[in-house]
């Protein structure tokens, strides 16, 4: 070994790539970077909250009534005396579970219904277009509030209806993109060589348009996220005791009369916070794909 080659500093692997370089070059710039950082915090908080939360959310302490942040109560307590970060950390499982089941259901169907409408073209075309467009007009509160008048409040019937409401924005998405991969040469040579539909949109179309619909579906949760959580501020979602974001919103705004702001406003911010993040994330990612098609 020469002594040049002895004093060379070792190449770094692709692989070793530090995660935030990675997320710089998704996203473009440390605003994304930062975002995903949170959501991700968001994520380890819901799934771990039984290891951080230090109390019982839904312990009540009637002596320790709006008691101010203390080294026990880091945020304090609301008016039931039940702590108010272990609610927030709870709180985040209600908070992600609930638009995640929402964007799941209705990117599922959106891509199906949109799928379908975008190859078939005609007649099925135009039926599937205003079934989308009748449902993009009822706004999504509405429908929701409809459904819990039938089924009841909690959480299953907001994210029904809401998922239901969501699917058109998918929808009509994936049907203008559909339309524009038809008209593509390289997917009429897979029909020329006799290959179905259906293989050609599973293997083809789908996964070219995927990254469009993720960068969507990132918005939608977000705004997901916002709509279940002021269907629970309204009494219409998750019902108390149990922790939830928009439900502690309501619960702490006549604590704001009482001069006690910690438990409204921790929970407020936490919504803003996640809002913007995944609104961030989803037009980092529209961005990015953005410059790679130019």
């Amino acid at each position: 070994m020469t002594a040049a080659a002895a004093t060379e500093p070792p190449r770094r692997s692709p692989l070793g790539r530090p995660l935030l370089r990675r997320l710089r070059l998704l996203g473009g710039g440390p605003l994304f970077t930062a975002a995903v950082l949170l959501l991700g915090v968001l994520v380890l908080v819901a799934a771990l909250a039984p290891l951080i939360a230090p109390y019982d959310p839904e312990a009540l302490d009637l002596q320790s009534s709006l008691v101010g942040t203390s080294a026990d109560h880091l945020l304090g307590t609301d008016q039931s005396g039940r702590d108010v970060l272990s609610r927030l950390v709870y709180g985040a499982r209600t908070g992600l579970l609930g638009p995640l089941l929402v964007v799941g259901l209705s990117t599922v169907a959106g891509l199906l219904l949109g799928t379908v409408a975008g190859w078939r073209g005609g007649w099925v075309d135009a039926l599937l277009s205003r079934a989308l467009d009748l449902v993009f007009s009822v706004p999504g509160l509405l429908l929701a509030i409809m459904f819990v008048a039938v089924s009841g409040p909690g959480l299953t019937a907001p994210v029904i209806a809401m998922a239901v409401a969501y699917t058109p924005y998918v929808g009509r998405l994936v049907r203008g993109l559909a339309r524009q991969e038809k008209a593509r040469p390289y997917l009429e040579s897979y029909r020329v060589q006799g290959w179905s539909g259906w293989t050609i949109c599973t293997r083809h179309l789908l996964p070219n348009i995927a990254p469009t619909v993720l960068a969507q579906s990132a918005i939608n949760f977000g705004y997901a996220l916002m709509d279940l959580a002021a269907l629970s501020f309204l009494g219409f979602g998750v019902q108390p005791p149990a922790a939830d974001w928009g439900a502690m919103i309501n619960d702490g705004e006549s604590a704001l009369q009482q001069g006690a702001m910690l438990p409204a406003l921790a929970p407020s911010a936490c919504i803003v916070l996640a809002v913007v993040a995944f609104g961030i994330v989803g037009e980092g990612i529209a961005d990015r794909l953005a410059r790679r098609e130019r």
